[in-house]
């Protein structure tokens, strides 16, 4: 099978869509540049017409909406957001509108949107330009999030997201656009809400998003030098998440490390460890470790980001808590309740 980057495969999914369904359609900002977004969208205007792939003003709530309705009239666009910060400008029709509306109609309207927002990392780029809110989004009943890693579920699950007709958030994160892989030319779905294992193990789970899976896989190699198998989890999906396949690897390890590269509080690590906690409690072997970003605003400063950003080194961190419990007998727990202690790594 052929390798194409994560951002080759995204634009042949772009361009086999527009080609197959006359009712998709392109708008954003920057779309008829030909570097964009990593060349995700590279001449695309040149091969559909900018009647398709329409460079939007800087309004991201007037995009956004403009979208929506068209969604609702039997289109169904594409909306570019070239960077998450900024797409808060489009919280009104994005909450209040294109997540609601199938609700509010009892089922007889949908809105068939993909609405595509990237994360930036690092880079010195500062508080307003390096946030990754898919946590705020995931909490918004009927919108879906996926946050692919690889070129191929960057195609698959792009594609996915354009067939389904309830509005999905993919984000992407722009880190990974170089990463090259295994894509099948045609088109092809990868399904919304199924998780996939990168690496089988036996001793603890790593449950991952995004970015955070090669940080995970790393770490699983480290770990298996020193004679611990740890089992990867790619998430994939945000909303809604594979319970089962999380929920059978932590039965089968008894031990549970959740990666995702965002605030601590209340988030996507947050609510994997409560569901954990609730159903495979008797299976838990050591408390769950969380490894996300400390609940402060991303710096600026070269120097802070390499002690704000998540390294392999605190995986291995929250790895090893895990390992310092022998089993089950020996498990710490809340004075009193008998739960377990959900312990951080940031």
């Amino acid at each position: 099978m052929r390798e194409l980057n994560y951002a080759a495969a995204l634009c042949e999914a772009h361009a086999q869509l527009l080609e197959s369904d006359p009712r998709v359609f392109i708008i954003g900002q920057g779309l008829w540049s030909p570097w964009y977004a990593g060349a995700s969208m590279k001449d695309l205007d040149k091969q559909f017409g900018r009647d398709r792939v329409i460079d939007s003003p800087v309004s991201e709530n007037a995009t956004t909406a403009a979208a929506i309705g068209a969604a609702i009239s039997g289109m169904r666009p594409i909306v570019f957001h070239p960077r998450m910060d900024f797409m808060l400008l489009a919280v009104d029709p994005i909450v209040n509108q294109a997540s609601n509306w199938s609700y509010v109609f009892a089922g007889q309207g949908n809105v068939p949107i993909v609405i595509r927002a990237v994360i930036n990392r690092r880079g010195e780029q500062g508080a307003q330009h390096s946030q990754a809110l898919q946590a705020m989004y995931a909490h918004i009943p009927g919108l879906k999030v996926v946050m692919p890693t690889s070129a191929y579920d960057a195609k698959g699950l792009f594609v996915a997201a354009v067939h389904d007709s309830n509005p999905v958030l993919y984000i992407d994160d722009r880190s990974l656009y170089s990463e090259t892989g295994d894509v099948p030319e045609e088109l092809y779905e990868v399904p919304i809400g199924q998780a996939a294992v990168c690496r089988e193990g036996s001793d603890v789970t790593l449950v991952a998003t995004s970015c955070m899976v090669a940080l995970c896989n790393q770490a699983a190699q480290t770990l298996a030098q020193r004679g611990v198998e740890a089992e990867v989890i790619d998430l994939r999906s945000i909303k809604p998440w594979d319970r089962e396949c999380v929920l059978e690897s932590v039965r089968k390890t008894g031990r549970l490390v959740v990666v995702d590269e965002a605030w601590e509080t209340c988030g996507v690590a947050a609510e994997i460890a409560a569901t954990v906690g609730r159903e495979a409690f008797g299976s838990l072997r050591a408390p769950i470790e969380r490894v996300c970003l400390p609940d402060v605003p991303a710096p600026t400063s070269f120097v802070l980001e390499q002690a704000y950003y998540t390294t392999t080194e605190k995986i291995l961190e929250a790895v090893d808590l895990t390992l310092q419990h022998p089993g089950r007998s020996g498990m710490s727990a809340s004075a009193g309740n008998g739960r377990t202690e959900l312990r951080k790594s940031a």
